[in-house]
């Protein structure tokens, strides 16, 4: 699965404006976020669709992101998360 190209993140351009309104995370390329100088969150991109890999509590979970209703729950995790850190 590669990393979610130029179109991919287009389609996410809602969630990435999310994502950089929290101001924990660090966007160090486009679509790739760090916390703490720790990688934190990313897009990779396949047939199936596009998907986010986020560390929640030093575990890799994958998150699809293909609807509103995928984002909010990825932004959700992502909330859960910075309120433990």
């Amino acid at each position: 699965m590669k990393h979610a190209g130029v179109g991919a993140l287009e389609a996410l351009s809602e969630v990435l404006e999310g994502l950089r309104r929290r101001t924990a995370l660090v966007e160090k390329r486009p679509g790739i976020f760090y916390v703490r100088g720790k990688a934190f969150l990313h897009f990779h991109e396949d047939p199936a669709g596009i998907f986010a890999d986020l560390r929640d509590h030093g575990e890799w979970r994958r998150f699809p992101v293909n609807s509103v209703a995928e984002c909010a729950m990825l932004l959700a995790a992502v909330d859960d998360c910075l309120s433990i850190r």
